[in-house]
């Protein structure tokens, strides 16, 4: 956790609370810490929205029973406003489904009522230190000017499509990876050409996924990314068994991290420089946003936004598009594609369901990946493949699913019929089930 800030620079709270007499006494119990400040009060959420927006705190305390607007809306409209808030619901009641409520609206802590000092200090230093990084990223894409790509054929030279896909997530664990190196292998299709590249440049799994090792690296291009020409590119790069081109990253952690913090833009540079030699580049990116993947994320023709269904990354996920809609970000540039998707009833409690994601995202899912045994996995790592080149029988899952993904993001980049992927008919306002059902 970060240091708190002090004095002038202190942690701005707003307390948004229908009883007047309990936001004067949290007032008055953070008026005793030098590293707090109050900017604002409110009675209601729609008050609480309203201060939020205005007052840009880094802390919000929020009651969830309140007229007018209850905290838990108040929560979810206050995020996605002011993503670098934290906000701490309270409640007297501390029942699980309660707290799983308060924590998908956007509360990153819940307190139950009546709150001790001591907890009510170290939740909000704590809080504040989760988001940090969190702001930084906020920082990170407010510097840039996010465009959709339109000039990349012609800075690279090539007469390919040029259309890059990043695949990433916020949480880590989310099989980013997975995802990446079966969507290149399943766009290669005849007369199309396939780049995958390791843009994870601290700790990339693509070479160990696919079992590749070679002495040329990312690293190699970015020391010459001045005067880069097609047939240095070919040599730098990797052929795996399959015929699929990947660029690996860097051999060692330090490597990647002085690319990071020398020369942020040269990655994404690279790639627009070599995108139109290729149909489609799909990059493996790590789980920051820092000056690497922002600059990637600027030039992607295609974000493919990956979560899982825990209640932590789908409260980063949310964050992840609230950042993305602050920088006036495209929403047709996000697809968002739930992995490891069980639709066990019994585990609804538990593990929310697909729709419900859906629903509170606000975002249609355009693949949903299914949880299966994690032994599948493992086999196609330790054969050195993709998951989708694991089997013969392109039926079972996930292998089914992650072709129909690849399947729809050719057909709809490339402006061609989508493929039927499942016997299903394809819903207008469901596209989960395209990729979910079994």
């Amino acid at each position: 956790m970060s240091n708190p800030k002090q004095g002038d620079n202190a942690i701005k709270i707003i307390l948004v609370d229908d009883i007047a007499e309990t936001r004067e006494s949290i007032k008055k119990l953070l008026a005793f810490e030098q590293d707090f400040k109050v900017v604002g009060t409110a009675g209601n959420g729609r008050e609480g929205v309203a201060i939020a927006k205005e007052l840009k705190p880094d802390i919000v305390i929020m009651d969830i029973n309140m007229p007018d607007m209850d905290g838990l809306e108040a929560a979810g409209l206050i995020t996605k406003a002011v993503p670098t808030a934290g906000v701490i619901m309270m409640s007297v009641q501390d029942d699980a489904d309660y707290m799983q409520k308060a924590m998908l609206a956007g509360a990153r802590f819940f307190l139950t009522k009546p709150v001790s000092m001591d907890q009510l200090y170290s939740t909000i230093r704590n809080v504040y230190g989760q988001y940090e990084p969190i702001r930084r990223q906020f920082e990170m894409l407010m510097s840039r000017q996010f465009e959709m790509p339109t000039e990349t054929k012609k800075e690279s030279g090539g007469d390919r499509a040029g259309h890059i896909l990043a695949v990433y997530s916020p949480q880590g664990g989310a099989g980013t990876t997975t995802i990446a190196t079966s969507l290149a292998s399943g766009l290669m299709k005849e007369g199309i050409k396939t780049l995958l590249v390791d843009a994870d440049l601290e700790f990339g799994d693509v070479g160990t996924f696919l079992n590749l090792k070679s002495p040329t690296t990312i690293v190699d291009l970015v020391e010459n990314a001045d005067d880069i020409d097609v047939e240095y590119f070919d040599s730098v790069v990797s052929t795996h068994n399959s015929g699929l081109k990947v660029l690996l990253g860097p051999a060692r952690p330090g490597l990647g991290m002085e690319i990071r913090d020398t020369r942020g833009d040269v990655v994404a540079n690279i790639i627009q420089k070599i995108a139109g030699n290729y149909d489609f580049i799909v990059i493996d990116m790590g789980k920051s946003i820092d000056s690497v993947s922002a600059a990637i994320l600027e030039i992607a023709t295609k974000i493919i936004l990956v979560a899982v269904p825990s209640l932590p990354c789908i409260k980063n996920t949310k964050l992840v598009l609230d950042l993305f809609d602050q920088t006036e970000f495209p929403p047709e540039k996000t697809a968002l594609v739930i992995n490891k998707a069980n639709d066990n009833p019994k585990l609804a409690k538990l593990v929310p369901a697909p729709e419900r994601i859906q629903a509170f995202l606000k975002r249609p899912v355009e693949g949903l990946i299914p949880l299966v045994d994690e032994s599948i996995i493992l086999n196609a790592i330790q054969n050195g493949v993709p998951v989708v080149a694991s089997d013969r029988d392109t039926s079972k899952a996930p292998i089914k699913q992650l072709l129909a993904l690849a399947d729809h993001f050719y057909a709809t980049l490339m402006g061609v019929e989508e493929f039927v992927a499942t016997d299903e008919p394809k819903e207008k306002n469901s596209s989960w089930s395209l990729f979910g059902k079994r």
